[in-house]
């Protein structure tokens, strides 16, 4: 896919979730991507303020993560988390699956945690997304959390927090395509740090990447590769 500067930054939600992350660096996250007019800036829910207001001269997005990165908060916190995090300027946000319930088969309550948010996300009008991550999924379970995701009233559905033990795949990427077609959006995240691996997730369905590599992405600086999402 050949895709120019402007095109390829459309796709990324500059990303900065580290927990040591300060105003500053919250600050030039905002100021990078507002150069490269990248969809969206991505930070833990505590920031949606500071970020919305460094944001409000760009058409980039404020985005938030709820119950992030272990998925493992109840329902109605959640809820509340991104009720807030909209209310104070968010955009969109990207839920955590319960992981450990989907991996033991408890269908119901994965669908009804995901459809909790959905509702409560798109009463403000705004785009939810759920991170499934993959790295602790087999691919039969991959499969059952974009069915439940898109039964639950999801936009997308996301590999990987960026937080766990592998962050996007090809074959995942691949995989979470076909299940949802065209009806969901597809976000990949964690571990591409060069344009070769961007493009090549492009490829391969994602319609949006998580990255905090924007910069050495698209000045093409792929010897600039920083470790983690």
């Amino acid at each position: 896919m050949t895709l120019t500067t402007a095109q390829l930054a459309k796709y990324m939600d500059h990303t900065n979730l580290k927990a040591d992350a300060t105003e500053a660096s919250i600050k030039q996250t905002c100021d990078e991507a507002a150069k490269f007019n990248t969809a969206s800036v991505c930070v833990n829910s505590y920031w949606i303020p500071f970020v919305a207001e460094q944001l409000k001269a760009s058409d980039v997005n404020p985005i938030a993560v709820v119950g992030f990165p272990l998925g493992a908060m109840a329902t109605e916190s959640e809820v509340f988390e991104a009720v807030t995090a909209i209310d104070q300027g968010a955009e969109e946000i990207d839920m955590v699956i319960n992981v450990g319930e989907l991996k033991s088969g408890h269908d119901d309550i994965v669908l009804a945690d995901i459809q909790a948010l959905a509702n409560a996300v798109h009463a403000k009008g705004k785009l939810l997304k759920v991170i499934l991550e993959t790295c602790l999924l087999t691919k039969d379970e991959i499969v059952r959390g974009c069915e439940l995701s898109e039964q639950a009233g999801a936009d997308f559905v996301k590999t990987s927090t960026g937080f766990s033990t592998a962050g996007a795949k090809l074959d995942d990427v691949k995989l979470m395509r076909a299940t949802v077609g065209d009806r969901l959006g597809v976000k990949a995240s964690g571990g591409i740090h060069s344009k070769e691996e961007a493009l090549a997730i492009i490829d391969a369905g994602a319609s949006r990447l998580g990255v905090s590599a924007t910069v050495a992405i698209l000045t093409d600086q792929t010897d600039a590769q920083p470790a983690g999402y």
